[in-house]
């Protein structure tokens, strides 16, 4: 008798530590930050935030069952924010780049662009970064678009913290042009109605083409394998295709 309540005192033990170890996996979560001024990939939209890298998000969260967080927040503190751990990833039209990966790990590609020139319609001849030697030219402080112009004294660069509020100033007659990535730029022209009679990209800022990634804290090799397996789960089955479409991203 006291063999067999030995074993079954073993036996709730491991049922035990199983349903335990469950109660784990199923409460984890993942947060990913993103700064939600950078439509198509991350935007404020009656009172929502939504794009495309909100909806890659929630297809992950979908096909592995985590709960996947986005907080909305600024650009300036993001990436220091992934390093003390207030985020497990950032989603936000990040580009890889050598120097970030010194600090953070990133997912497979999700998209390539370049640093496009947008202007005032009248004003097609600035095509390329030659072509802005002396002039006004708006960038989001901390982003590629920033990066590009480094070193080219010819121009007058001026930071903001948001692309939208370059875009003003451009509007406004402050500013010549603003350089930022090819997705945003096109998104002004092409979606947004308050300014596709008004702007157009004339050409690149930089010859360079860039990769757009999620990048994660270093070194957390779990949620780079579910990220990266989610994109190719998504690839193969059509899904990412649809979400590019569903942005008119090209």
């Amino acid at each position: 008798m006291k063999k067999v309540l030995t074993i079954l005192l073993l036996c709730l033990i491991t049922v035990s530590a199983f349903a335990a170890g469950s109660k784990e996996t199923s409460t984890t979560s993942y947060k990913f930050a993103a700064n939600c001024t950078w439509p198509p990939l991350e935007y404020v939209e009656d009172g929502k935030i939504v794009g495309y890298e909100i909806d890659l998000i929630s297809e992950f969260s979908a096909l592995t069952g985590i709960k996947m967080q986005v907080i909305n927040t600024g650009w300036d503190g993001i990436f220091a924010g992934l390093k003390n751990g207030a985020y497990d990833a950032v989603s936000s039209g990040v580009t890889v780049t050598e120097d970030r990966k010194k600090t953070m790990d990133f997912s497979n590609p999700i998209l390539t662009v370049n640093q496009s020139i947008l202007v005032k319609k009248g004003t097609e001849v600035l095509t390329n970064i030659d072509s802005l030697d002396g002039k006004k030219v708006g960038v989001q402080v901390g982003t590629t678009g920033d990066f590009c112009l480094d070193g080219k004294d010819k121009i007058s660069k001026f930071g903001y913290d948001e692309i939208p509020l370059a875009v003003e100033d451009l509007i406004n007659g402050n500013l010549d042009a603003v350089v930022c990535d090819s997705l945003i730029a096109s998104d002004f022209v092409l979606a947004n109605k308050k300014y596709q009679d008004l702007l157009v990209v004339t050409g690149s800022a930089s010859t360079e083409v860039e990769e757009i990634a999620i990048a994660v804290s270093k070194g957390n090799t779990e949620l780079l394998n579910i990220i990266n397996d989610s994109l190719d789960k998504l690839e193969k089955s059509g899904k990412l295709a649809e979400l590019k479409q569903k942005y008119n991203i090209l």
